[in-house]
């Protein structure tokens, strides 16, 4: 680790980590999620910094699990601090009972739905969440020893677009020595979580053993941002958003993008429009990929026939005018993702961030 890994992140550091994402509105309104750790402390102070110089503002959300005792204490302590260099913010409490299994899943899963509800009432479109680079190579690694296809591969996508708000990851990059140098140069402390190190789960399992990977080259950097460009010129011209509440896929098109990166636009789809925390595993994204390809096998109803892959229904259609083929991407259990605004699902978690100009769905 050089001494450029370690020195603090600076405005003039993080306003190119924030450029990719744009445009922006004039006066942006920026959600940070913030547990109280150096991670997300350290991008609210940063995420402030460049909205205010902006004209606008964040707000930071602070969700309280109610798993530990300590738990709520340490949330009005960030709070307040927060408070002291003038951020404003809310603690979102998720209530009810807990499961005896399956908890870090469960408490993910509630944060989120908490973190987007809060984004709506604070009329909040970019939610900021401080996954870093060592973050992106523990997921990797715990991706590559379940099988995930190659889009759960490439890591955690630097933007998804949600009905509520757009989630944005502007740290990916950024090694955990910056973060904990900016705090300590700001004065500023920070609370450490016990879950971080608790060995009953997978994560803190990788980073006690020292075999989290370690936070990718430049090359690999650029490697990655390289793919989400093809990705995203790919989803451009396969993808048609013209159906209300599902997505449609170009046959032709998508058979045209070969093996690899046909995959890949599929696993992202479906991970959208599922709803879906994790891509589709490898062998039967890699099934249903093939399928897609051919196009081929009718139902006893005599219909192309119609199959699932990651609570989404996938069916050959053809489109109006009858005189091409496309595939039609549909939650499973025909629930929507349409929000009560009556904004459009918007399948685009494809569109992670890749340079300046890198295209994203409005």
């Amino acid at each position: 680790m050089n001494e450029a890994d370690t020195r603090p992140l600076a405005a003039s550091d993080f306003a190119p980590l924030m450029a990719p994402f744009g445009p922006f509105e004039s006066q942006p309104v920026l959600a940070v999620g913030v547990s109280g750790g150096r991670d997300s402390l350290c991008l609210a102070f940063l995420a402030h910094a460049w909205a205010t110089a902006r004209r606008g503002r964040i707000v930071a959300l602070i969700v309280d699990h109610g798993v530990r005792a300590e738990a709520a204490g340490e949330a009005a302590a960030t709070s307040d601090l927060l408070a002291q260099h003038g951020i404003a913010s809310e603690i979102l409490r998720w209530t009810g009972p807990k499961p005896a299994s399956g908890l870090q899943e469960a408490a993910r899963s509630a944060r989120y739905r908490l973190l987007f509800e809060a984004c709506r009432r604070h009329g909040a479109l970019h939610l900021l969440v401080a996954h870093h680079a060592e973050d992106q190579a523990e997921t990797v690694t715990m991706r590559a020893a379940r099988g995930s296809g190659p889009d759960g591969l490439a890591g955690m996508a630097a933007l998804i677009e949600r009905p509520e708000a757009r989630l944005l990851r502007p740290l990916l990059t950024v090694l955990r020595a910056r973060l904990t140098a900016s705090l300590l140069a700001l004065g500023v402390r920070w609370i450490d979580d016990p879950s971080n190190t608790d060995p009953r789960f997978e994560r803190a399992r990788l980073r006690n053993a020292g075999s989290g990977g370690s936070a990718a080259s430049a090359d690999e950097q650029e490697r990655r941002a390289a793919g989400e460009r093809r990705l995203a010129r790919a989803a451009v011209e396969t993808l048609e958003f013209d159906l209300e509440d599902a997505a449609a896929i170009d046959r032709t098109g998508f058979e045209r993008l070969g093996t690899d990166l046909g995959a890949r636009l599929l696993s992202r789809v479906v991970q959208s429009v599922g709803s879906r925390d994790h891509p589709p595993r490898r062998d039967r994204l890699g099934r249903a990929a093939a399928r897609l390809s051919q196009g081929i096998g009718r139902g006893k109803s005599g219909n192309l026939q119609d199959f699932t892959l990651s609570e989404c229904r996938l069916m050959l259609r053809q489109a109006p005018g009858g005189r091409r083929l496309r595939w039609i991407v549909r939650p499973e259990n025909g629930t929507t993702n349409r929000s009560k605004a009556g904004q459009p699902l918007v399948p685009a978690a494809f569109f992670a961030c890749g340079g300046p100009a890198a295209p994203h769905v409005d």
